[in-house]
């Protein structure tokens, strides 16, 4: 091999090292900033999500508070509606009681009558 063609290839071998070196640094860098890019694209979105689910967790927790609220009156409604009844119940006893000792002492003033307040010879003739 000749000392031209030597010096030749050694020259080119040394601007492709150049080349390289000036060019590789720009390709990372550029390779850097694009991945840096879809760093900043996902954190955006990250905090896009994370946003929307606080939203719906405080929005779900409302409902939770509201539906508590309303199971709470609906009990107290129907609990108020059960001691109503239970009263309504033992007024009935009451009067019920009443009726059979007023009934019974009828019986004793007058045990000849029947329920509906005739004397047995009555029902017996108007039939």
């Amino acid at each position: 091999m000749d000392t031209p063609l030597i010096i030749t290839i050694i020259v080119i071998a040394v601007l492709v090292l150049l080349v390289l070196a000036v060019v590789a640094p720009r390709m990372r860098r550029k390779r850097d900033e694009q991945k840096h890019e879809q760093a900043r694209g996902h954190i955006r979105e990250s905090q896009q999500l994370a946003n929307r689910a606080e939203q719906e967790h405080a929005a779900a927790e409302e409902q939770i508070a509201r539906a508590r609220r309303e199971q709470a009156e609906v009990q107290e409604r129907a609990a108020q509606a059960e001691r109503e009844a239970q009263e309504r119940l033992d007024t009935a006893q009451r009067e019920r009681a009443e009726a059979q000792q007023h009934h019974d002492r009828a019986q004793e003033l007058a045990p000849d009558m029947t329920p509906n307040g005739h004397d047995h010879d009555d029902a017996r003739d108007r039939r």
